[in-house]
C-alpha cells in the first residue's frame, strides 16, 4: 500500500514537472499590430542597384550551355541559345545574385555579382583550329580571324535584352561591358567578333567613340609622349583596373587587349599604340565622369 502510494506520488510529480517545463516555452506572437508605409517619407539619396550589365559566351554548344548554367555553381540572369527560336532564357531571377562575374572589377566596384546582371550566349569563342595557338607558335594573344561569329538571331535577341535591361536601371554607356573589360587577365569573352559597334550605331547601345574625336587626337603633335603611367591612368579613368608599373608587363597587356577586344577588334594585339591611346582618350573625352556609380 505504501509503495503504492509511494509510485502514485511520484507520477503525478513527474507529471507536474512535465507541465511546468511545458508551460515556459515562450509564446512567439503571430498576430501582426504594425503595417509598413512606404508611401508618406522617401528618401532622395538613392540610385538603382543593378549598376552594370556583363556579357559572356559560353564556349560551348547549346545542350552543354544549359547544363553548366543551371546544375553547376556558375549561373547566369540569362541565357541565349544558338538556335532558330524566338526565346531568351531567364535562368536568375534579376532580384537575385546570379555567379557569373569572378574575380575582377569595372569602374571602381570590384565584387560585380552583387551589382550586375550576367547574360551569356551560346558560342564557342576560338575556333577549334586555332584553340591551341597560343602554346603552339609566338603568339601572345589571339587575332580577330580566329574568334567564332555570332548569329544574327543571337545578336538581335542581345540588342532587345540590353535595350531593356538598361533602361529600367538607367545604366550608363559605359557600364555595359565584356567579361574580359572587368577579367583582362582571366577572361576574354565575348571576344573580338561581338559586334559593339554595332550594337552602338544600330541600337544606341553601350558606349563607343566618336570618330572625329579619334581623328584628331592622333593628329596632335606633341613634344613628349604620355607615359606609361598617363597611359595607365586613362585606362582607371574610364573603369578599367589596370597595376601601377612603369613597364607594359604581363598583365599590363592584357587590359590592352581585353580594350582592344572592345574598342578596336580588328587589331587586337595587346600592344599599346597611337590608335589605342587615341580611342581610349576620345573615350574618356566623351564618357568620363558619368559612372553614377553611388
Amino acid at each position: 500500500m505504501v509503495k503504492n502510494i509511494i509510485s502514485t506520488a511520484l507520477a503525478c510529480g513527474l507529471a507536474l514537472s512535465l507541465v511546468a517545463c511545458a508551460t515556459t516555452t515562450p509564446h512567439v506572437a503571430t498576430t501582426k499590430h504594425y503595417s509598413v508605409d512606404s508611401d508618406t517619407y522617401q528618401s532622395t539619396g538613392k540610385s538603382q542597384r543593378i549598376k552594370t550589365i556583363v556579357l559572356h559566351y559560353t564556349v560551348s554548344d547549346n545542350e552543354r550551355s544549359i547544363k553548366t548554367l543551371t546544375t553547376g555553381n556558375v549561373s547566369a540572369h540569362y541565357l541565349i541559345l544558338d538556335k532558330d527560336d524566338d526565346k531568351i532564357y531567364n535562368l536568375v531571377p534579376e532580384s537575385e545574385r546570379a555567379w557569373h562575374a569572378g574575380d575582377g572589377g569595372f569602374s571602381g566596384r570590384t565584387i560585380l555579382n552583387d551589382t550586375s546582371i550576367g547574360i551569356e550566349i551560346v558560342n564557342a569563342g576560338i575556333k577549334p583550329e586555332y584553340r591551341d595557338a597560343l602554346k603552339n607558335s609566338t603568339l601572345d594573344y589571339h587575332p580577330y580571324e580566329h574568334y567564332v561569329e555570332f548569329s544574327e538571331l543571337q545578336i538581335k535577341k542581345v540588342a532587345e535584352l540590353v535595350q531593356d535591361i538598361a533602361t529600367r536601371y538607367d545604366i550608363s554607356p559605359k557600364n555595359i561591358i565584356g567579361h574580359a573589360d572587368m577579367a583582362p587577365s582571366r577572361k576574354i569573352d565575348p571576344g573580338a567578333k561581338f559586334p559593339w559597334e554595332r550594337l552602338y550605331k544600330e541600337y544606341g547601345i553601350g558606349a563607343w567613340y566618336d570618330e572625329a574625336d579619334k581623328q584628331e587626337i592622333m593628329s596632335r603633335r606633341t613634344l613628349v609622349a604620355p607615359s606609361v603611367q598617363e597611359i595607365k591612368q586613362a585606362f582607371r579613368k574610364y573603369g578599367y583596373q589596370i597595376n601601377n608599373s612603369d613597364e607594359w608587363d604581363k598583365p599590363s597587356r592584357d587590359v590592352i587587349y581585353a580594350f582592344q577586344l572592345h574598342f578596336r577588334p580588328q587589331q587586337p594585339t595587346g600592344v599599346m599604340d597611337s590608335e589605342t591611346y587615341a580611342i581610349l582618350q576620345a573615350l574618356n573625352m566623351k564618357y568620363a565622369g558619368r559612372d553614377d556609380f553611388y
